[in-house]
């Protein structure tokens, strides 16, 4: 068993949206198909993946070092010691040979991409959904309670309007959301404060609303936001300065009582060991949003997971960020806290196929093989798009 063909494209997201720093509108992500030479019902049975949502695809990097290092590897190479499964682990030294530490930008989405497409393929080869795959590999009974779950939203459009807000809160709930997280930092003060006020009128309460700054303020911005929303009581800030900047998390924790969130833009085990060192984060009460679409994959993410175990935290929180299905299976395996979700925004990634479907703030992953993203309609095309490719490893 061996693999005998990746091939890589790189899908525009859909939708002129905005944070506080960031229009979408231009943004890509890379798609990868790993294809092995088990054929079933007459096609070889193939690992799809990608990296994550919010940043860009990376095919430079694809092409020119991590796909062919892994396609030099002799047959059988990439194979665990029983033959009968690839080694997730095995790819991902593979991709990174003569790399040097740290460095954790992009190369971390593009390994991640090819490393999720292992964990795709490897739960096909078995036919159960990848949450089991990932589950048992990380010596856990996979999780089977429906997993909760937000519908992050809330981004700046041209000719925003509250009621515009309302109405997207309104589309969430009816498909089961009760907890919506909305954009900071892209208006002034006041204009933001009515925008979170209306939500939390909405949604019932501040403990069902998050607010995401994504990195934009300085220290004196941040506290100047955190003393006006701490009557709100919402349920967390997040990121409220730049996600390397610690000394800021630090004095932000000591003065704002309730939950904070960061992480998202964290690549390596290594920086999330700093995070914790250095940022005052709270055991029991802060949350904690690595992606592993976005940090090389599930190999460095089950290390993160066990640093933060170490530093006292529980997995339950972390909510890792990318509001898509790779995260709702890891999610499920692992027993983390719960997922974000993108209902009808960045498409075709964002959200969930209908069998997903929420309740009550719950969702669970079907039982389609693999991480089931062939079931997202959105997605079905470029997914068959990338598939009839012939080419090896090129656009």
């Amino acid at each position: 068993m061996h693999i005998v063909d990746i091939r890589e494209t790189s899908v525009p997201l859909q939708g002129d949206i905005a944070n506080a720093l960031v229009n979408f509108s231009e943004h890509t992500v890379s798609l990868v198909a790993v294809e092995s030479d088990v054929i079933r019902n007459g096609r070889a049975v193939t690992g799809i993946a990608f990296n994550s949502i919010g940043r860009f695809a990376q095919p430079g990097l694809l092409r020119e070092r991590f796909i062919p290092r892994i396609m030099a590897c002799k047959p059988g190479a990439l194979l665990e010691d029983d033959g009968r499964a690839f080694s997730a682990s095995k790819v991902h030294r593979a991709a990174m040979a003569n790399e040097k530490p740290g460095g954790h930008g992009d190369r971390a989405a593009a390994v991640a991409a090819l490393e999720l497409a292992i964990w795709d393929l490897n739960a096909k080869l078995e036919d159960e959904p990848a949450y089991r795959t990932i589950a048992r590999a990380a010596g856990r009974l996979p999780q089977v309670q429906p997993i909760p779950v937000y519908a992050a939203g809330g981004y700046y459009y041209p000719g925003d309007s509250l009621g515009r807000l309302r109405g997207e809160l309104s589309r969430a709930r009816d498909l089961g959301f009760v907890d919506y997280k909305i954009k900071i930092g892209g208006a002034p003060l006041a204009q933001d404060l009515q925008r979170v006020e209306a939500a939390v009128v909405f949604a019932g309460g501040g403990r069902h609303v998050s607010v995401d700054a994504n990195g934009r303020f300085d220290l004196a911005a941040a506290l100047q936001y955190a003393d006006a929303l701490r009557p709100m009581q919402l349920r967390w800030l997040e990121e409220m300065g730049d996600p390397l900047d610690y000394a800021l998390h630090a004095e932000l924790s000591r003065h704002y009582p309730h939950a904070l969130a960061t992480g998202e833009n964290l690549f390596s085990t290594p920086d999330t060991v700093n995070l914790l060192r250095f940022a005052g984060l709270r055991p029991g009460l802060d949350i904690l949003q690595m992606d592993a679409g976005l940090s090389y994959g599930l190999t460095e993410y089950l290390q993160t997971v066990a640093a933060m175990e170490a530093h006292g935290f529980d997995r339950r929180q972390l909510l890792p960020h990318g509001g898509h299905l790779i995260n709702l299976h890891i999610v499920a395996g692992l027993g983390l806290g719960g997922c974000e979700v993108y209902p009808g925004v960045f498409q075709p990634f964002g959200g969930y196929a209908a069998g997903c479907m929420v309740s009550q703030g719950h969702a669970l992953p079907t039982a389609a093989p693999g991480f089931g993203l062939e079931e997202k309609p959105e997605l079905k095309e470029v997914i068959a798009g990338l598939l009839s490719r012939a080419q090896r490893g090129v656009s």
